[in-house]
């Protein structure tokens, strides 16, 4: 007898359906005998005809077969590989739809987690849309079916690496480097042994992290050489962890660099740091942030995961002090050179674990009358106690996870004896589901 595949095993029958929402995750969410069906690249409003999965861990998916009805936000995808790329899902939908959608989702999450409301919702601020993604970690894997290597991204519904060429949403060079880099590495005798490439688009040059899982031979070398200088880039070297990136050509290499040009200021940064990926948005972000920190020649701050002192440095410009505290202690490191870099004496850095108490800690017995917060994803539940008990009066909070935001909101209101004032949504990542948002609480 002949055998199903296994794709066609999980074929059930086709289904008309009405979309009716949008999931955090940007698929559309249709009901069926009142059970919610997650459709990717569906939208609210649409009549869709899909093809049924079998469940995934409870969850009943579908996948688009044809748009029956279009929604009015409904947009062709500016790439080509959008279809089958996993690198951002919501190209279909209108720029401006996007963003009303993700500030529906945050104020969701204010009013279900943190049982509060938002007095007054920020207009939602935005930078590039297109090629503005200047910090990527791009898979990498040689497939000798096709003879060449794969750069970029995974595939949508699938783990496999993405066939593409060029990408919309990551900023230039990079985006057209993805096939001249293939191709390198499809030459290199370790190709099979390269599995990722990170990349960084400073303002005086590109970086390139290859990471290798056996040594390169000297013909390897040479080729690598010949792509630094024909495609004017900056490759570095990793064998194993972080500690072992070096430059491939050290004595030509120079630092990676960024400008926030309002405040006048320059950021130094290794190829591995983290940077906020949206050069645009960033400059608009910090320009918000401290229109809404408010700040003076009389006040105190603190800055809580500081970073290498992106907000840090020009909060200082205008505060009489600044003490920026990060868990890192490589980008403290980076946060006190930028600070000498850029002549500022009335700030100073320290290196702390935030996901750890700190009521004995020396900074936690400090004053600061303002706070500015800018956690990673699992937020800053730990740390918020210092906050209060530091006397300070106003808190901005940036956030790239409305869920743990909603939850230290509702710990800030109803714990703490801060009210919230003011929320909205930055989109530092067009066309993804990523929510990123800011926040003003008061005491």
């Amino acid at each position: 007898m002949r055998r199903r595949s296994k794709h066609a095993m999980k074929l059930l029958p086709p289904q008309v359906l009405e979309v009716v929402d949008l999931s955090h995750e940007a698929q559309g969410i249709a009901k069926m005998d009142g059970r919610a069906v997650f459709i990717d690249g569906a939208l609210p409003g649409e009549t869709v005809e899909v093809q049924l999965l079998q469940k995934r861990k409870g969850v009943q998916e579908a996948r688009l077969t044809q748009v029956i009805k279009p929604s009015i936000e409904r947009v062709d995808p500016k790439c080509t590989h959008y279809s089958m790329c996993g690198g951002c899902v919501q190209q279909h939908l209108d720029s401006s739809s996007q963003l009303a959608y993700k500030q529906s989702q945050l104020l969701e999450n204010f009013a279900r987690i943190a049982k509060v409301e938002v007095p007054q919702v920020l207009a939602p601020l935005q930078g590039d849309i297109w090629n503005y993604r200047r910090r990527a970690r791009l898979g990498a894997r040689w497939v000798p079916q096709k003879n060449r290597t794969l750069v970029g991204f995974r595939e949508r519904h699938d783990n496999k690496l993405a066939d593409i060429r060029s990408c919309q949403v990551l900023r230039e060079p990079l985006s057209s480097l993805i096939d001249p880099l293939g191709q390198l590495l499809g030459r290199l005798t370790v190709r099979d042994k390269v599995p990722q490439v990170e990349a960084a688009v400073a303002d005086n040059i590109t970086a390139l992290v290859i990471r290798i899982l056996e040594d390169l031979t000297e013909a390897d070398l040479q080729l690598l050489h010949e792509f630094r200088r024909a495609h004017n880039v900056q490759i570095y070297l990793q064998r194993e962890g972080y500690d072992s990136i070096t430059a491939l050509h050290p004595e030509s290499a120079i630092a990676l660099n960024y400008e926030l040009l309002q405040m006048g200021l320059k950021f130094e940064f290794l190829p591995n740091d983290f940077i906020q990926v949206n050069a645009d948005l960033n400059q608009k972000m910090v320009a918000k942030s401290l229109e809404l920190l408010s700040v003076d020649k009389q006040d105190h701050v603190l800055d809580l995961f500081c970073g290498l002192g992106n907000f840090s440095l020009p909060i200082a410009q205008q505060a009489a002090s600044v003490l920026g505290i990060e868990g890192e202690v490589s980008l403290v490191e980076r946060a006190r050179h930028n600070a000498r870099l850029n002549q500022i004496s009335n700030i100073e850095f320290m290196v702390a674990n935030l996901f750890e108490e700190h009521k004995d800690s020396p900074f936690a017995k400090r004053k600061f009358n303002k706070v500015l917060l800018d956690p990673p994803r699992a937020g800053a539940r730990e740390i918020l106690p210092v906050i209060a008990k530091c006397d300070a009066d106003r808190i901005v909070y940036v956030s790239c996870h409305p869920g743990t935001l909603a939850r230290d909101a509702g710990i800030l209101v109803h714990e703490l004896g801060y009210s919230l004032k003011s929320a909205g949504v930055l989109d530092m990542f067009p066309h993804t589901a990523h929510v990123e948002s800011i926040a003003v609480f008061e005491r």
